[in-house]
């Protein structure tokens, strides 16, 4: 075992590049971090053992959901139910829950919800006294989905699919606290601190293969500890918007600096980056609206 996540990036002998198969991919990456208790370092380790940046974001995207909620069986595989026809404003949430867990409703689009063995369900459960939505946030046993109905790829991380979940009734167990601001408010920041750390890792790992120089290794290093420093903080807090946003802005800028270290990579390795990047961008309009908030709220 390493003493470190910091000596296993830099140490540990990265496993061969495989295409990637979600299931395998998970038990994979469970199984190399298994020592690691910490959420965020499993999520690099899942990005150092990926192929590409589809099997990074399997990793990040699973580690963000059992940092908010730490009950998740460690074998499930999870996906966020939020977003409906109308977005994924607490207003455009017309699923349902009842006062004992029966979820009626359609989410839009749900990552990896052909494959999800569970469903972590945002819905409606009454209005509040100023007329808002009450939501909760309800665990739902895959089975219990009336249908999961597979959406198109998208041009970018292909292998991961993405589905739109309807439930008719479908048993739950309802989770403590408020919906909206214990669970899908916290998320949106949670997944991007543990997106970006398996972002990291891949790239260390891509480096280390690769031969770039030792100066490329310590500034992905150093990125992923201000970005684990993050992970210890409230996903509430501005001071952690305004230090995402400069997370963003670092990694946007070191990712043009070694454009050139990308010659030295595997054409298939480079070509499958090329086409991912764009991920890193998915929700930028959203993380701007957010840091800008940050700043407001501090005058």
């Amino acid at each position: 075992m390493n003493s470190s996540v910091f000596d296993f990036l830099v140490s540990a002998v990265p496993g061969e590049s495989t295409a990637l198969d979600v299931p395998a991919a998970l038990a994979r990456h469970r199984a190399m971090a298994a020592d690691f208790p910490n959420t965020l370092d499993r999520a690099a380790i899942a990005g150092f053992d990926s192929a590409g940046t589809g099997s990074a974001f399997l990793g990040g995207y699973q580690e963000a959901l059992r940092a908010l909620v730490p009950t998740l069986d460690p074998a499930d595989l999870v996906s966020m139910c939020a977003t409906e026809t109308g977005g994924g404003r607490p207003s455009a949430i017309a699923t349902t829950v009842s006062a004992d867990g029966l979820v009626t409703g359609t989410k839009s689009f749900a990552t990896l919800g052909t494959f999800a063995t569970r469903f972590l369900v945002i819905a409606r459960a009454g209005e509040q006294a100023d007329g808002r939505p009450l939501l909760r946030a309800v665990l739902v046993d895959a089975g219990a989905a009336a249908v999961v109905t597979p959406l198109p790829e998208l041009p970018f991380a292909p292998e991961i699919p993405h589905a739109s979940v309807e439930f008719t009734a479908a048993p739950g167990e309802l989770l403590p606290g408020d919906g909206y601001t214990e669970y899908l408010k916290p998320f949106r920041t949670v997944e991007d601190v543990h997106v970006v750390a398996a972002v990291l890792g891949q790239l260390l790992r891509v480096a280390r293969t690769s031969g770039w120089p030792a100066e490329a290794v310590e500034q992905l290093l150093a990125l992923f500890a201000a970005v684990r420093g993050l992970g210890a903080e409230n996903p509430g807090s501005p001071g952690v918007h305004i230090a995402l946003g400069g997370v963003f802005d670092r990694l946007t800028r070191l990712r043009a600096e070694q454009e050139s270290l990308w010659d030295t990579v595997d054409p298939e390795v480079r070509s499958r980056w090329e086409r991912d990047a764009p991920l890193l961008g998915v929700a930028g309009k959203v993380r701007a609206a957010r840091l800008r908030a940050a700043w407001e709220s501090l005058g």
